[in-house]
């Protein structure tokens, strides 16, 4: 029964909070910045690691983790940036100015395919809703999320909308409602 639940919670997540989504354009066309206190590359391979302190940075998009390995063997704009940490952490400021977090012990960010992939106790807030699961995969352009939980039934996903998420929203229709009511009498 709760496995069905789990599509309609989703649903209800993309529905309550369409900003969760939403990335900033503008970040894709910015250079990637990395940051790290040390770094091995192996140009035959294309393949780069960095380790303790990293930092990645593309616009407002920011990856923290303990290590990050680049895999850049498709080529320019197709690199995959996969971070570890306790936990690792990404951030973006989306296009309306609010914030979305993430975290988890694994983060894989696919420059091509605009995707963030959570695993390992993963996390992803924007202003009061939360999702929480094992695994949580963002994708940036079609503006869609899936999580899924451990498969145990112990780890099931958990959405959390605020309470004040879902009041303000109703005093603002009420506002809405009230400021048509007074169009319509004038």
């Amino acid at each position: 029964m709760y496995k069905r639940l789990i599509p309609l919670l989703t649903s209800l997540t993309l529905a309550v909070s369409p900003a969760l989504v939403l990335a900033a354009k503008s970040d894709f066309k910015k250079d990637i910045e990395v940051f790290s206190e040390s770094q091995f590359l192996d140009g035959k391979n294309k393949k780069s690691i960095l380790i303790d302190n990293v930092q990645v940075t593309q616009g407002t998009l920011s990856i923290q983790a303990d290590r990050v390995e680049v895999e850049a063997g498709g080529g320019k704009g197709k690199e995959v940036f996969i971070a570890t940490g306790k936990p690792a952490v990404y951030s973006q400021t989306l296009d309306d100015g609010r914030v979305v977090e993430a975290r988890a012990f694994e983060i894989r960010y696919e420059v091509a395919n605009r995707t963030i992939s959570l695993s390992g106790d993963a996390e992803l807030n924007q202003n009061t809703s939360v999702v929480k699961g094992e695994t949580i995969v963002y994708d940036m352009d079609k503006e869609q999320l899936k999580a899924t939980g451990d498969g145990s039934g112990e780890g099931r996903v958990r959405t959390v909308f605020s309470f004040e998420d879902i009041e303000s929203v109703r005093e603002e229709a009420e506002e809405n409602q009230d400021d048509q009511q007074d169009n319509d009498n004038e």
